[in-house]
């Protein structure tokens, strides 16, 4: 199938019986007409920083199409360009992948180690007159490029000969010239209506050591020439990326065309995923974390891949969400929203739920008895009976949340006030019957009755109560740090302004340092995550939770804007 019938492709989706994207419906075709044996698939993260949540949507679509078609996933860094690359990114990307859920074995590959392929590649395209060495500086190959409504013109140097071109190339190789002095281009049409076509260079000299071939190369490809080299290499046979290369692909089939592949790889675009209201910009994200705004690329305030995960998102919610995305060829946004639906869907039967009280004031039973201790059975989760039930000590000094309580409520206030009634959960009725305050007129305490008659589960029904609180006892409560997340853009004004610059929310972390949770937490490791009761889904911190300090992160409230489509 030519590519030029790819564009097309996606109208016969509603063809099939079963639902399809337009991608399925191109490799399907290449296995019926045998142009596939194998269907390989590959990611190509540049390690010149973390994964986002966008290449979250490019792992799991080229890992779930290898997978439908018992083909094979490559993970391969294409890390052409040492002046931006570390080892710390390769590392984190391997991990970020493994854990998004990309199975990519053993199959891990670098461009870098096709460096000398893609050398004597650019040779062949020398010698068979496809190629030539340029003296023009980058300011002057832009000048002679031309424009999207006039053509470009030949470069002074483009009609060297071949000999002279193969020397000054190996003298470019041995780094005889410095940077910037010269580049080797192809030779192509400089009049050619897509601006790519017009004598791209493809070979460029950097005098850096690259953090895997040393100090071996003092020439690089760039990205448009050794993408299509690496994929032929590989034998990759779908080789999928985002609308932006859509204007590159003639320049990909010209690569593999001219350098004589057998089985060229077919390059196949889709829409990149836009997320509403966030940062994505690698940029934008170093220039956070360089000037420590956030504490690393994995601050849960980001939509990095691995602050994801430390916000405590699951693989599971990701692949949900990418799945409601689906797949198209059609720019468009999605809310965030959707993301965060997606984590509440994924984690409401699989979390305990627990009590905890974030701003807390103390609220003592006066008619308990002294250090007298009960164990209330609590459901650990009411959707889901088979994850059981739990023992929650109570006594006679609880914790309850400041809100909770009211001196002078406003109508239709169901809480705690002087001589309301409420339930505490799982527990007694208490009757608010009188406050403390301090010199500023701050409630420090609440004291009530409680009635024992009213135990939870006993069957009392002679009176009824419309408000119910949550609590926890304050002997033996667990300490934590909280830390609760709204986006670190500026919602309302939009995440740039006029010049470029990030609109950053002031408010984007609360750290509450106060906070009381019910002691089954204690033994909690790493990536646990509960529901707080009334007030959201909350992990362990990976990062900065120790066994005597625990931090919890907010992964989301237990309110949604978003509401699926039926």
């Amino acid at each position: 199938m030519e590519h030029k019938d790819i564009d097309n492709m996606e109208t016969e989706v509603d063809k099939k019986t079963e639902s399809k994207n337009f991608i399925e419906v191109i490799i399907d075709k290449d296995l019926e007409e045998g142009a596939v044996k194998k269907v390989v698939t590959r990611f190509p993260p540049e390690p010149n920083g973390y994964l986002h949540i966008g290449h979250a949507k490019s792992i799991l679509l080229n890992y779930g199409l290898a997978k439908k078609y018992n083909g094979q996933f490559n993970l391969r860094f294409d890390d052409t360009n040492p002046m931006k690359e570390k080892m710390e990114y390769v590392d984190s990307i391997i991990e970020d992948v493994k854990w998004i859920g990309g199975d990519f074995e053993d199959r891990i590959f670098f461009a870098s180690d096709y460096f000398d392929h893609m050398y004597e590649a650019a040779v062949k395209l020398i010698k068979k007159g496809k190629a030539f060495v340029c003296d023009l500086s980058a300011e002057e190959i832009r000048e002679y490029r031309g424009t999207l409504t006039e053509p470009g013109k030949n470069s002074p140097y483009r009609d060297r000969s071949i000999e002279e071109n193969v020397r000054l190339f190996e003298e470019m190789k041995e780094g005889k010239y410095p940077d910037g002095s010269k580049v080797l281009r192809a030779k192509i049409d400089m009049a050619s209506p897509n601006i790519n076509m017009r004598d791209p260079v493809i070979y460029r000299i950097a005098k850096i050591p690259h953090h895997n071939t040393g100090d071996k190369w003092c020439i690089y490809p760039m990205y448009d020439f050794a993408h299509p080299i690496e994929d032929a290499i590989e034998g990759i046979t779908h080789s999928i990326c985002t609308l932006e290369f859509e204007d590159h692909r003639p320049l990909y089939d010209w690569v593999v065309r001219e350098l004589e592949y057998e089985n060229p790889p077919k390059q196949i675009e889709f829409a990149k995923l836009y997320l509403t209201n966030v940062i994505t910009g690698k940029r934008y994200i170093k220039k956070l974390v360089d000037e420590g705004i956030v504490d690393g690329w994995d601050d849960p305030r980001l939509v990095t891949i691995s602050a994801l995960r430390r916000r405590g998102f699951t693989p599971e919610s990701i692949q949900m969400f990418m799945d409601l995305c689906g797949v198209s060829k059609s720019n468009s946004s999605v809310d965030y929203a959707m993301l965060e639906y997606c984590i509440r869907e994924d984690l409401k039967l699989k979390c305990k739920r627990i009590m905890a009280v974030l701003d807390p004031i103390k609220l003592v039973i006066t008619n308990y008895p002294e250090g007298q201790v009960e164990y209330m059975e609590a459901p650990n989760n009411q959707e889901n009976e088979a994850m059981g039930v739990r023992k929650v000590p109570f006594s006679k000094v609880l914790y309850i949340e400041r809100e909770d309580f009211m001196i002078d409520p406003p109508k239709k206030y169901f809480r705690l006030y002087p001589g309301n009634e409420v339930r505490l959960m799982n527990a007694y009725f208490v009757k608010c019957v009188d406050y403390v305050t301090d010199e500023n007129g701050t409630v420090t305490e609440v004291h009530c009755t409680y009635d024992p008659e009213t135990r939870s589960g006993s069957g009392f029904n002679a009176r009824k109560v419309k408000g119910t609180i949550h609590w926890v006892a304050a002997d033996t409560a667990v300490k934590a740090e909280v830390r609760l997340y709204e986006n670190i853009v500026d919602e309302e004004k939009g995440v740039y302004n006029e010049d470029g610059s990030l609109n950053l929310n002031p408010n984007s972390i609360t750290v509450l340092k106060e906070c009381y949770l019910e002691p089954s937490v204690a033994d909690a490791q790493v990536p646990a995550s509960f529901q707080f009761l009334r007030q959201g889904f909350f992990c362990l911190d990976s990062k900065d939770s120790k066994p005597d300090h625990m931090v919890f992160n907010r992964i989301v409230s237990l309110k949604s804007s978003y509401k699926p489509a039926k």
